[in-house]
This record gives structure tokens, sequence and C-alpha cells, in this order.
């Protein structure tokens, strides 16, 4: 076997992934395969469980999401310009990559988030060490420029990317769950492969586990966006298609461009992540000079409430009880 799964949503991409784990990884094994990636939708909450479920099966987890990003500046929060998000899958190479990835994540819930947790150009470009970055799917922006007749500006993003990223981290992900607007551009992607030499990469955007499971994802849509099912004007994934598919199956779908299959294992092969348990991670926190962490912590404290609630414990009370700032609060 020489495919590997980059493109995957286990149900940590909240009601709208429906492959559990266990089963999700299980039926990779039963397919062959030796490596499959985790990339839900801008969380890492499965991490922890999907690399010990991997561990237990023999399966080379590949630790990854697929983030939200924006075009302009994640702190621009305008209902217009701001709403709409696009999609990047990043995958951790290394410890370093998957130390970013975190921060990735983690500021697009503390900076980005509007509507959705969301990360720009300038935290990819801060954070992009050990990541390796693939385009994405129809909501990723070099493709929605393309849907959208803009094959200058999707050239400009694709090489943009290509420069934050570094040559050999980032791929055209080209993906065929037989949606016209795929059909679509794919001509338009590999005219843009031919231009700029960016490699490809073929992945499947897998929401559930088997072709059987397309059923009950349609109903986790409809929780999702509180719709029912004969809801006419409603969000759908057409076809019943996006599923873990085989290797044949694969490359049967992609038997004009097999560098691109090859390429996922190539890509599952190079990312080597581990996590160390039983054994606490403190953070380090640094603090001023002159100052040590628990007369810090107090003097944050004692900062915090007079700001929040106009306490001064310094204020009508004996200076003897503050005199010694190292104690513990």
């Amino acid at each position: 076997m020489s495919f590997t799964h980059l493109h995957v949503h286990t149900e940590y991409s909240l009601l709208d992934g429906a492959a559990r784990i266990k089963r999700v990884v299980k039926r990779a094994k039963e397919l062959g395969m030796d490596s499959l990636a985790i990339t839900d939708h801008g969380v890492m909450f499965g991490v922890v469980d999907f690399y010990k479920e991997c561990q237990k099966q023999g399966i080379h987890p590949v630790i990854g999401c697929e983030v939200y990003t924006t075009p302009g500046s994640r702190f621009s929060k305008t209902q217009e310009a701001d709403r709409h998000q696009n999609h990047l899958v990043l995958l951790a190479e290394n410890q370093t990559g998957y130390n970013n990835l975190m921060k990735l994540v983690s500021l697009g819930y503390t900076e980005g988030y509007y509507y959705k947790p969301r990360i720009d150009k300038e935290l990819m470009r801060k954070y992009s060490e050990g990541l390796i970055c693939l385009s994405a799917c129809l909501a990723g922006i070099v493709q929605q420029k393309l849907l959208h007749g803009d094959y200058e500006g999707a050239k400009r993003e694709a090489l943009e990317h290509l420069g934050i990223f570094g040559e050999g981290n980032y791929f055209l992900e080209l993906q065929d769950q037989g949606m016209q607007e795929e059909a679509k551009i794919r001509p338009l992607m590999m005219r843009l492969h031919n231009e700029t030499g960016i490699p490809f990469v073929a992945t499947n955007d897998v929401h559930y586990v088997t072709r059987d499971d397309a059923d009950a994802h349609d109903v986790l849509l409809c929780i999702q966006t509180g719709s029912k099912l004969d809801d006419e004007d409603r969000m759908r994934y057409p076809n019943g298609q996006f599923y873990l598919k085989s290797e044949e199956e694969m490359r049967e779908i992609f038997d004009a461009v097999p560098e691109a299959l090859d390429n996922t294992y190539e890509i599952a092969h190079r990312c080597h992540v581990g996590f160390e348990f039983g054994k606490l991670h403190l953070p380090e926190f640094p603090v001023p000079c002159g100052k040590t962490h628990s007369g810090y912590l107090r003097e944050l404290c004692e900062k915090g409430l007079k700001e929040l609630y106009g306490i001064d414990l310094n204020e009508n009370n004996d200076p003897e009880n503050h005199k010694n700032d190292n104690r513990t609060p």
C-alpha cells in the first residue's frame, strides 16, 4: 500500500464528522493502510485519543487540523467582510510543527474567533515551521478563486502559501467526490500545477467511515443546521462519497495523476509526532526581574481585583499584612 488518507474528520468535528476514532482507525487497518491522519475542523480535541488508538492498532498517526482562515486580519470582525472563512489543512511534521499547530488553533479562538476560530497569514508566517500545508477542499481559498473565475488570484494565493510554508511543504489538494464544482476547477488546478510546479496531493474529504454511513451523517448535518431531511435548500454532502475509500478506489478516481496519491504516503511518513504520557508538562511562566512566581501572581491578582471590582487590598488595611510580596495568595 502506498496511499494515506490525509483529510479525515472524526466525531470531534462537532455535528459535521461522523467517523468515530476507533472505527475509522480500524477501517484503515482493514483496508491494509499503515498510516492515517486526523484533520478536524478548527480543533485538536481528538488528537490524543486518535494517537493512542493508532498506537494500539499499529497505524502510524499523522496529527493535523483543517483550520479556518481569513484573507484579511484575524482581528477584523465585520459582518460583510469577515463572516465567511476559507479552509486550509495543516499537518505537523515534527514536534516543533505540533507546537506551532497548537498555537495556531489556540490563537484562532482567542484572537480570531468570529463565527469560527480563524487564523490569518500573519500567524501562518510566524508559526509555519514544522508544518506541511494542503490547499484543502472546495472551501480552500485557491479553489474558491478558481470557482469564481479568478485564476490569477488563485495563482497568487498558491504562490504566497508556498512562500509561507516553504518548498516541499505546500501541496495543491485534489478531491473528487463527484461534485460539479470539483470537475469545473480540475483543469485549472492542472494548469496551476504546471505553471508553478507546486505538487499535487489527492485526498477524500472523509466525514464518515463507510458508504453505508452517509444517511446517518445526513441526519447529523440536519441537527447542525436545524433543518429537516426533506428540506430542499439545506446543507448536504451529496453522492455518498465522503467515506474512507480504499487505495484501489482512490487510484481509479485519480488514475491520471498517480503521483498525487504517492505523495500522500510520502507526506505521512515525513510526519513524526510523539506524546509522552504519565508525566506532567507544566508551562513555564517568566516573571519580571527581581520578582518571585508567587509574589508576581499575587500582584496580578490584586491588580485584577482593583480593575474589575474596585477593590484595593492595600487601602484601609494593616500594611503588615502585605509587606511580604512572596507569600502565596
